[in-house]
């Protein structure tokens, strides 16, 4: 497979939900023009991550999966050859959903996945969470990879990640919006590394609250036979400022890669990990806000 291109539109947004549709469709063009197979957005783009106080405002600031506001992305990831991400505030009951939807360059809709850990310690507590982990094989200019999605807080659980490597995930898409520091950026430096995955991470800029940029793509692969010793699985870290920012993912070293080293799924022991799916919460995990 050749190099695959992927684009993070790490943008402000606008204020408003028409504002948002331009200003994406502008940067998903320059994008292309860039080169780009896939452009990923920030997380909840329609409304630019501005979530109200008020339930009632909130559902009514939600989109439907199968609106206008996520369609004319379809039609634009048809019109420009690219795979396109979109994110948004999914209009749902009975609340709405932080949501993404990803359309191959033909403009057929892959998977549609709602954020699995939304942060009931924040304003997403007027949120609905996702019930499932989507993986879908995407079709490029440059060839076939296996695709799926985190979103933000997902990062910060472990099985994120795995249980997308173990449905046969090579690249995770992974909107965002919080400060992307030194913690953060090794969790998805870490994610990476354990299921030998690439992950395209894709941040608002500084100027939006509570955000940063450093949109970042590691690409998972820690050794190669030519180093003598392990690599920095970065191939990518945006700067603060607003932009188009363009990696280039080496699929068939992935994938080579994938084939002998020692993480993803080459050494587990399944059947001593029974205590994971167990739902009882102890002392001092506890949090009274907590929803399952």
């Amino acid at each position: 497979m050749e190099i695959l291109k992927i684009a993070l539109l790490q943008m402000k947004g606008t204020g408003t939900v028409e504002g948002n549709l331009q200003k994406g469709i502008e940067f998903c063009k320059k994008a292309k023009r860039q080169g780009a197979d896939i452009a990923l957005f920030p997380e909840m783009w329609n409304i630019g991550y501005e979530i109200p106080e008020d339930v009632n405002r909130l559902k009514e600031m939600a989109v439907s999966a199968e609106g206008p506001f996520v369609a004319a992305y379809a039609e634009l990831a048809k019109e420009l050859d690219m795979a396109v991400g979109i994110t948004f505030l999914e209009a749902h009951e009975p609340l709405p959903r932080n949501t993404i939807c990803l359309f191959d360059r033909s403009g057929k809709r892959l998977y549609t996945y709602a954020k699995v850990h939304i942060c009931d310690f924040g304003d997403e507590c007027r949120l609905n969470a996702g019930e499932d982990f989507y993986v879908s094989e995407l079709d490029t200019a440059k060839g076939k990879i296996k695709v799926g999605s985190m979103i933000c807080f997902d990062r910060e659980f472990p099985e994120s990640a795995r249980i997308l490597m173990l449905k046969g995930a090579e690249l995770l898409l992974v909107p965002n919006a919080c400060p992307m520091e030194i913690n953060r950026l090794s969790q998805l430096r870490g994610r990476a590394y354990e299921n030998m995955l690439a992950i395209a991470t894709c941040n608002y800029p500084a100027g939006q609250p509570d955000c940063n940029g450093h949109s970042t793509v590691f690409d998972g692969v820690a050794y190669l036979p030519e180093l003598p010793e392990s690599r920095d699985t970065c191939i990518l870290e945006a700067g603060e400022a607003e932009g188009v920012y363009i990696a280039e993912l080496d699929v068939a070293q992935l994938r080579k890669y994938r084939e002998s080293e020692v993480h993803g799924n080459a050494y587990r022991h399944p059947d001593k990990y029974g205590m994971l799916t167990e739902k009882k919460i102890v002392f001092p995990f506890i949090r009274k806000d907590y929803r399952e």
